[in-house]
């Protein structure tokens, strides 16, 4: 038998500091056997084993415990007594009311847990040493199997390989075959959290880290993004953060980007010591909405770097010259506000460093980087609202880490001549400073501090190329302000790791007429008085209502946190004061002539800044100051934010405090998908965040940096429907386009960063569409597992390909399939997902793991209970004329059809029997939904003995929210009390018995409109 290949990882470089290895390169490869799951699961315990992690054959949950308290007794130097190990294991390990956030948040803060000894006397226990990572000890168990019924579990499993620490479970690494997408690792992962990592003592909720591996691929991801993942899947509450699924799990590298994808370089990288222990003790990020982060190997890798140069300058007496500085190139979007924030609390704790400012170039960024900040850790950074503040803050040795605008740190200065302050050890972060008058405050900021660190942090560098011409010819470029590049990271690499999307550039040269008037052409006119004349500007708008659905597919939905979201949002970006007022003029009357539910939500801002375009292409800063602006702009802009103080019931205007007031509401509105499209100048066209946004439309010159970031607005990865960002522009900006994924990409950046055209994802669409109806057509049954694998694959492909031709205008009218065929195909896709889940729940060890389903692309297509209703009252009209029969196959076709009103057709069905000749069908829907809603949760609740009002109470609030709470103390409380003399695990087993039985009620009842959940499904 031939030898199976094997990659050998040679290190080029790296030292012991380095958590990211510097390079690596691939040595040669031997074998090429077929390698099953459990050989890929010997050589990785292998490859664990020659790096000093100690194999341990632990089955069960007793010896794994036995070996907690051995682990911890020697990471302590302590002896537990049995009495003082079962107090300090249920009290302050295993409490039985506890789950992964109690345990996440223990590991992450309180890991250092208080032993009371039986002599009276406490002692301090460490779970893991923070402070010198070697001191942890590092094992490896594997196929650690749960029985059905074993401390509550829901079903038998086996665990593949589980890295202890310090005897507690914190790496869970499951692995597939090769050939399997390790997509289904990450769901046998959501079957282990739904069925078993709770049961028992709940030992596996202290696992921090998953990595899913079938050789030749392996990503890692945190505990809170599966934990994200079950909440959509299951609709359960969840943190409003969106990462929500496996588009969020993360590939390791080198310190050169380059990926680390085969499972043996993964462990000899990844998985060394102190590289793991690194990531575990440094690099996660328990963020206050009890988020796990954890950073990406070249955000690790800036932040060392950040770190390394502050130690050597320190050391070789280089502070407060350029040589002790460097800048960070990390793309927008690519989590540069975690990266600096990691940097800034790690050099806040070095022994030397008095202060870390994090400085950045304007107000509304001020503002976001402190809510960000905040998030990370609550209280970590101070943000100050004026000079006198900040001056506070200067001289408050408490206060370590300070955010503040480069415009308070230059009035301080200015004011504050041979300040004190001046001779600390200050480390100095510049976040995106592109403004024109950066050079000055720069120049003011390094002659007033005497021993400092200077770092900037930008997405879009200032080389030669770029360079504004005049100012400081010492301070042109990026790397004369702040020193060498120390990391980089392109768009073409976040692109290529699938951290952020690729952008669809659409360029609408021809404005659509109403109907019977010849298209005219609108070439890009120099003077921006001839852009605004009012036809252009009525097409524009025109063309931008007929297309906004398709473009933000806004009659289609996904989850978001708590809420079923129709659609995405959008920007609507102008090139003055004056077309943002022409534009927004023109939305209104254009509007007025829609149906209300037609209409969009439309805001507006802008406030004064001095050039509405510069000439490298920066988009200057609009300040929050409303009283630069002239009259007839701000009473324009006054009368804007009274329609928004309408739309949503708020109080806002423009005076000062409740303008910035305004800015961050309508914030948080674009970010929650409240409002459907913002027209801006320059506010929110940088360093603004919203996942939900897909589109921007421009009609705007752009270049250069400005570019990029406007751009990037739209490419935050959410889900599986969001597979790119939208740019419409109504000005040529092609050639600016590829200029500037040139010059912040690579040469061959825009084969990368921009969708193909049309005609390529069409003439794939044709074809896999055809071989559908050749090889499966409809009437004919799918026999055979391959045979259905194939099928489930080749629609997947569809519905891809279908997500991003949406978006073309051309696609409309040559879908190929009839609304009936599509129908009648997702009807046979989702009757093979609901079989293949029962294989699944059957059978663990299941071959159908290597199939993956597009559920979420479905989802967003499907028909909701409006429709339906539309039908009932079709069928009830038409009752005994023959055409009725159609009527009711059509029905049960749209909902077999649906995956959210699938389980609810028995109810459906039932309605249709009873629904009455006089009666209106919606109000009789509506009494029917709650007279069942009422007897079924009845039922649960007599069934489970459940306290009556709380589960009311519990149900109403998922209603409200949109999904089950399964954390927290709100289940605890409809729960019955458990016995002081039952099995450890009988509660775990009752509350989850009674969370799915729940859940189950929930999705059954979920938007059918009864007792306030909307039909729509919002």
């Amino acid at each position: 038998m031939t030898e199976r290949k094997t990659t050998c990882i040679e290190p080029i470089a790296g030292s012991t500091e380095s958590t990211v290895l510097a390079e690596y390169a691939p040595g040669a490869t031997t074998a090429t056997a077929y390698q099953s799951e459990a050989e890929l699961e010997k050589e990785l315990i292998k490859i664990l084993q020659s790096q000093e992690y100690e194999y341990l054959r632990i089955r069960s949950e007793a010896e794994l415990v036995a070996n907690l308290r051995t682990q911890l007794e020697a990471l302590n130097n302590i002896s537990f007594s049995d009495t003082e190990w079962e107090s300090f294991f249920k009290g302050r390990i295993a409490g039985e009311k506890e789950g992964v956030i109690e345990k996440t948040v223990r590991l992450q803060e309180d890991y250092v847990q208080l032993l009371k000894r039986d002599d009276g006397t406490t002692k301090n226990v460490r779970l893991i040493d923070k402070t010198n990572i070697h001191n942890n000890r590092l094992q490896v168990i594997n196929q650690y199997k749960v029985d059905q019924g074993q401390g509550g579990a829901k079903y038998s499993n086996c665990y593949d390989v589980t890295i202890l620490v310090n005897g507690l479970p914190m790496v869970h690494i499951e692995l597939k075959r090769r050939g399997v997408a390790i997509r289904e690792a990450f769901n046998q992962i959501n079957r282990y959290h739904r069925d078993s990592f709770w049961a028992g003592s709940g030992l596996f909720d202290y696992v921090q880290l998953f990595v899913i591996s079938n050789g030749t691929h392996t990503k890692y991801y945190s505990n809170t993004t599966r934990r994200q993942h079950i909440s959509e899947t299951t609709r359960t509450k969840k943190p409003k953060k969106t990462s929500s699924s496996f588009e969020f799990t993360s590939w390791w590298a080198d310190a050169t980007n380059k990926p680390i994808q085969d499972l043996t370089a993964f462990a000899v990288t990844f998985l060394a010591r102190h590289t793991l222990l690194n990531i575990l003790t440094k690099y996660c990020v328990l963020t206050a909405d009890q988020m796990l982060l954890v950073m990406r190997p070249y955000q690790i890798v800036a932040t060392e770097r950040i770190l390394q140069k502050i130690e050597i300058s320190t050391n070789y007496k280089k502070l407060g010259t350029v040589a002790a500085g460097g800048y960070v190139w990390h793309t927008t979007g690519s989590g540069k506000t975690l990266t600096s924030f990691k940097a800034a609390q790690l050099a806040s704790r070095l022994a030397d460093v008095d202060k870390v400012l994090f400085v950045v170039d304007r107000k509304d960024l001020d503002y976001q980087t402190m809510r960000e900040y905040d998030r990370f850790e609550k209280g970590a950074a101070n943000s100050n609202t004026s000079t006198r503040v900040l001056k506070k803050q200067l001289e408050d040795p408490n206060a370590k880490i300070i955010i503040t605008t480069i415009q308070k740190l230059a009035t301080f200065i200015a004011g504050n001549r041979g300040h004190e302050i001046y001779n600390g050890h200050v480390v100095i972060v510049f976040d995106e400073c592109h403004r024109s008058q950066f050079g000055d405050m720069h120049t003011a900021i390094t002659k007033a501090f005497k021993r400092y660190n200077l770092f900037g942090f930008t997405g879009t560098p200032i080389f030669t190329d770029n360079a504004l011409p005049g100012g400081n010819p010492k301070l042109k470029t990026t790397e004369q302000a702040f020193g060498d590049k120390l990391h980089t990271y392109t768009v073409v690499d976040a692109i290529n790791d699938k951290n952020v999307l690729p952008f669809r550039v659409d360029y609408v040269n021809t404005i659509r007429l109403a109907e019977g008037i010849q298209d005219k052409q609108v070439s890009a006119i120099d003077t921006e008085r001839a852009l605004l004349a009012p036809d252009r500007v009525r097409q524009v708008v025109e063309y931008t209502l007929e297309h906004f659905n398709q473009k933000t597919k806004r009659v289609e939905h996904y989850t978001l946190g708590q809420r079923r979201l129709h659609g995405f949002n959008a920007l609507f970006a102008t090139a003055s004061i004056a077309a943002a007022k022409l534009y927004y003029t023109e939305f209104k009357i254009q509007q007025e002539s829609l149906l209300p539910d037609r209409r969009l939500k439309v805001g507006l801002i802008y406030s004064y800044a001095a050039n509405e375009a510069l000439e490298d292409g920066a988009l200057d800063e609009e300040e929050f100051e409303t009283g630069a602006l002239d009259q007839s702009s701000r009473d324009f802009l006054e009368a804007a934010i009274q329609d928004y103080n309408a739309m949503f019931g708020t109080s806002f205007d423009t005076s000062a405090a409740k303008f910035q007031n305004y800015y961050k509401d309508l914030s948080l509105r674009l970010k929650n998908r409240e409002i459907d499209l913002v027209i801006v100048v320059n506010m929110f066209l940088t360093g603004f965040d919203a996942t939900t946004l897909n589109t921007l439309w421009v009609d705007k010159n752009l270049r250069t940096h400005g570019l990029i970031q406007a751009y990037s607005r739209t490419n935050r990865i959410l889900n599986s429907v969001k597979t790119y960002g939208n740019i419409i522009s109504f000005r040529d900006l092609e050639e600016e386009t590829n200029d500037a994924l040139a010059l912040f990409g690579n040469k061959d950046a825009s084969g990368i960063v921009l969708l193909k055209p049309y005609g390529d994802y069409y003439r794939e669409y044709s074809n896999k569409v055809t071989e559908l109806l050749g090889r499966f057509p409809l009437g004919q049954q799918i026999v055979g597992e391959q045979e259905q694998k194939d099928f489930i694959a080749l629609f997947g492909a569809i519905l891809r390909l279908q997500n991003i031709l949406t978006s073309f205008d051309e696609f409309a009218g040559n879908e190929i399939l009839t609304d009936r065929q599509a129908q009648d195909y997702r009807s046979i896709y989702l009757d093979l997902y609901a079989e293949f889940r029962r294989i699944q729940e059957a059978d663990k060890e299941s071959i159908v793991d290597d199939v993956v389903f597009e559920i979420e692309l479905i989802k967003q297509i499907e028909i909701n209970v409006d429709y339906i209703l539309m039908l009932v009252q079709k069928y009830k009209a038409a009752k005994g004329d023959g055409t009725d029969k159609e009527i009711r196959a059509e029905i049960a076709r749209a909902v077999d059809a649906s995956p959210t009103l699938r389980n609810k057709k028995d109810l459906v069905e039932a309605f249709v029997d009873s629904v009455s000749a006089r009666s209106v069908v919606a109000e009789e829907w509506q009494a029917f939904v709650t007279a069942k809603r009422e007897a079924e949760l009845d039922q649960i609740i007599a069934e489970e003995g459940l306290r009556a009002d709380e589960t009311r109470r519990f149900i109403n609030t998922a209603f409200r929210d949109g999904a089950i709470q399964t954390d927290g103390t709100a289940i605890t409380r409809v729960l019955p009390p458990v016995s002081r003399f039952a099995a450890r695990g009988a509660f775990g087993e009752k509350k989850q018995r009674v969370l799915t039985k729940l859940g189950a009620f929930f999705d059954r009842f979920f938007g059918l409109g009864a007792d306030g959940a909307s039909t729509s499904g919002e």
